[in-house]
């Protein structure tokens, strides 16, 4: 059997009350009677009930995180920031994989609010009003990491993805490109869909570009997607284009597969940018050329601002990460 508080208590020859006390931090037993109960904690192996040490200070020490999908690349990089600084600070992380349209988002915060969770993460996940509602219900900070809310006031963390991506067109159109196709995301998603759509479109028209729509085609941000979506950008003929604008790696990397399985040789007779700089952008082949996001930083910075809320019941800044462009091999200077 576990043993217990009062197994501890009996151990250090103390009452139950004392043995709690000093497991919160609070005052009224002396530095002797306090190493004696570590001690006697030290021996028997006992662990502490964050549920009910919870009850007691009000605080469980947890953070709940809710991510779209945790197999994706850039997520993985994400967590890793946000766990390894949470557990810097003493906290513990649980994560709710609510499913890339987050149809179990509410049932995952009602768990969290059982758990008495400190406060959320949101990762890569839009603000609905249901949500909203779920989230003021249980009185804990909550802040967003990759994706934002102009209706509800939530600090962030994370790119500007209209600059990201009028920067990645740029770069392309700075090596001679004039016809630049673009594999967007979701077509309704306004964080990373219709923003990096935006970027591509503001970057043609500031070179005095002409604008093809017939040239965008949507995806979801997936591998397969970018083979659909490169798919159907040869059906208007490869002669349309000199390079693609991917909104995601993975769509990018989709889209390098398809030109190889159609004898296109990258970049020599097609370049294409991707958008993320996750592994995949390294494995590829050739190694791809794409926008980079800080994602363990974008982590780091979060779950150190929600802990600063936590802890001194304050607000915290969005912030907004660096972006740059990762050169690899996908990407040819055109005369």
């Amino acid at each position: 059997m576990k043993p217990t508080i009062r197994d501890v208590a009996k151990k250090a020859n103390v009452s139950v009350a004392t043995v709690s006390r000093v497991l919160n931090n609070q005052d009224g037993y002396s530095e002797k009677t306090k190493e004696k109960v570590l001690e006697a904690i030290k021996e028997l192996g006992y662990k502490p009930n964050a549920i009910a040490r919870g009850l007691a200070n009000k605080s469980t020490q947890t953070i709940g995180v809710l991510v779209p999908d945790v197999s994706t690349m850039f997520l993985s990089k994400i967590l890793n920031g946000i766990e390894i600084t949470a557990h810097k600070k003493d906290y513990s992380v649980i994560i709710c994989n609510t499913g890339i349209l987050g149809e179990r988002i509410i049932d995952y915060l009602n768990i969290l609010s059982e758990k008495r969770v400190d406060g959320l993460i949101i990762v890569s996940l839009p603000m609905k009003n249901e949500y909203h509602e779920a989230i003021s219900s249980m009185n804990v900070p909550c802040i967003l990491v990759s994706t934002m809310s102009y209706r509800y006031q939530l600090p962030y963390v994370k790119v500007d993805d209209r600059q990201a991506a009028y920067n990645a067109t740029q770069f392309l159109i700075e090596r001679g490109h004039k016809k630049i196709a673009m594999i967007s995301g979701t077509k309704d998603e306004f964080i990373a869909g219709k923003s990096r759509v935006d970027g591509y479109i503001d970057a043609l028209r500031d070179y005095g570009l002409s604008i093809d729509e017939s040239l965008i085609k949507y995806g979801d941000f997936s591998y397969r997607s970018g083979i659909k979506c490169m798919e159907e950008l040869l059906e208007e003929g490869i002669e349309k284009f000199t390079a693609i604008f991917a909104a995601s790696d993975d769509m990018a990397v989709g889209a390098l597969s398809m030109a190889y399985q159609r004898g296109i040789k990258i970049p020599d007779e097609l370049s294409i940018i991707g958008y993320d700089n996750t592994q995949i952008a390294e494995m590829s082949i050739p190694p791809l050329t794409t926008v980079a996001q800080p994602f363990y930083e974008m982590g780091e910075k979060a779950a150190e601002k929600l802990v600063h809320m936590i802890e001194s019941k304050g607000k915290a800044e969005n912030i907004i990460m660096p972006h740059y462009i990762q050169e690899r091999s996908t990407v040819k200077e055109v005369k």
